[in-house]
């Protein structure tokens, strides 16, 4: 009979965004593994294939406009040679921001959140309030970030969404266009009328189907600024459900 082993120790992995150009920092007790630009979701063939941000699928080392080749029963691959796009993350803040054209070059980069992958030992999730307020942590679990109810997005009918218990669905930043979309042919990268985002809307405690028969419907309206720290919400941004991301302390 051999020595016993040391007990195992569960590890995992944890993606953070920083919706700038700046590479975003590993929370507390983490450790970095890389860092990378942030990938939301891939179209081949007139079909998505979306990532979730909380993992780590959804940081790659290195940014190209077109990132994938495709290949036939022929034996032949082939790049950038048909109408497929990479969706990612983008740096916009307001509509003053959106490029009036196609970007090409490094000028691309400009637009590109970055990321960082980060090990920890204990399990991480995120809660949503699907209020104004940014909810507590569970008893026993401790703060990481907090953020906004970030649901899915939709490109020209394709898209993905993400999971709402992963640190994916809650962006730390609110961003009405939160993503860009690069076509591998031309090598360029631009927004379109035809994306769109989706986001946990914030429900008033007063509201439940049994004493309010009509649905529920928040206020439309236009965003003109992104919200900052110290500063008020406005009013569409008080109707964005808030989120923490928590890891397990006990």
């Amino acid at each position: 009979m051999g020595f016993p082993g040391e007990s195992g120790t569960n590890m995992y992995l944890i993606t953070r965004h920083s919706q700038t150009i700046q590479v975003p920092e590993c929370p507390f007790g983490t450790k970095k593994m890389w860092e990378g630009y942030s990938l939301l979701h891939m179209e081949g063939n007139e079909r998505a294939h979306g990532q979730d941000l909380g993992m780590s699928g959804s940081c790659l080392p290195k940014f190209s406009p077109m990132p994938f080749l495709f290949c036939d029963i022929n034996f032949v691959c082939n790049f950038a040679s048909r109408d497929d796009k990479s969706y990612w993350l983008s740096t916009v803040a307001t509509q003053r921001d959106l490029p009036d054209k196609p970007l090409k070059g490094r000028r691309i980069l400009d637009l590109v959140s970055r990321c960082v992958v980060c090990e920890t030992k204990a399990m991480v999730m995120a809660v949503h309030s699907q209020a104004p307020t940014v909810p507590d942590c569970p008893m026993g679990w401790m703060n990481v970030w907090t953020g906004y109810s970030f649901l899915m997005h939709t490109a020209a009918g394709e898209g993905s969404g993400q999971a709402l218990h992963s640190p994916g669905s809650c962006l730390e930043k609110f961003r009405p266009a939160p993503f860009v979309e690069c076509h591998g042919a031309q090598g360029t990268c631009h927004f379109f009328a035809n994306k769109f985002s989706f986001w946990l809307a914030s429900i008033p405690d007063f509201y439940t189907p049994n004493q309010n028969p009509a649905a529920y419907e928040s206020t439309s309206g236009y965003v003109t600024e992104m919200p900052k720290v110290g500063l008020q919400l406005n009013d569409i941004e008080m109707r964005i459900g808030r989120c923490r991301v928590c890891m397990w302390g006990g």
